[in-house]
């Protein structure tokens, strides 16, 4: 639930999912529209494992930020982002090119209002990490995130995700991984075709 939360989906607040895994609260999602019965989220069980994806979530208005013809040393990645922090910017996903020739490329993902501001704040960087260094902002991208707790336990998960998005055409720009957690930037003009393709690959559609 954390997860989902932040990634975007908009059900509960990151912070109270937070704040109930850490002092063991039970609490039941419910629509604010009637008196239904909700989703009851609470402590994790052995059975949970067998479901491998729990849910699809997605966050639209994001803007990708690479820096290029950085040099791999010590201290490169310190300023950068030091730089962003200090101008008070929320980063999410971050990727590094491999450096096989001393000079590598950096990109991240910022909220699209936020663009003009980090380049701002990372043009007197830019000038102190040498010649040759560039930056390029590219918005109209989203973030697709696919979480499940069974992922722990069940291999093939990236290759079935990756695989769906591609027999729907949809070209991935960035991936990030954690334990129980995908996620991959794709343009946001396709962002709702990508979440249907995953609701159909992981037979999250009929549920």
């Amino acid at each position: 639930m954390l997860e989902m939360a932040s990634s975007g989906t908009k059900v509960m607040q990151s912070r109270s999912v937070e704040f109930a895994k850490k002092f063991g609260v039970r609490f039941e999602v419910r629509s604010s529209l009637n008196t239904h019965p909700g989703t009851l989220v609470k402590e994790e069980t052995m059975s949970m494992e067998s479901v491998v994806i729990r849910g699809v979530s997605l966050e639209r208005a994001q803007a990708k930020v690479t820096i290029s013809g950085v040099k791999d040393t010590p201290g490169t990645a310190s300023k950068i982002f030091g730089a962003v922090s200090d101008a008070n910017i929320l980063v999410d996903m971050i990727v590094q090119n491999i450096s096989q020739t001393g000079i590598t490329d950096i990109s991240f993902t910022v909220h699209k209002d936020d663009v003009a501001k980090a380049e701002t704040a990372l043009k007197p960087v830019l000038a102190e990490l040498g010649e040759g260094v560039s930056l390029e902002a590219t918005d109209g991208i989203a973030k697709l995130s696919v979480v499940g707790i069974g992922m722990r336990s069940h291999s093939g998960v990236a290759a079935e995700m990756f695989k769906s998005l591609s027999e729907a055409g949809i070209n991935i720009e960035m991936i990030s991984t954690s334990e129980i957690k995908i996620t991959v930037t794709v343009s946001e003009e396709q962002i709702d075709e990508a979440a249907n393709a995953m609701h159909e690959a992981f037979g999250l559609a009929s549920a």
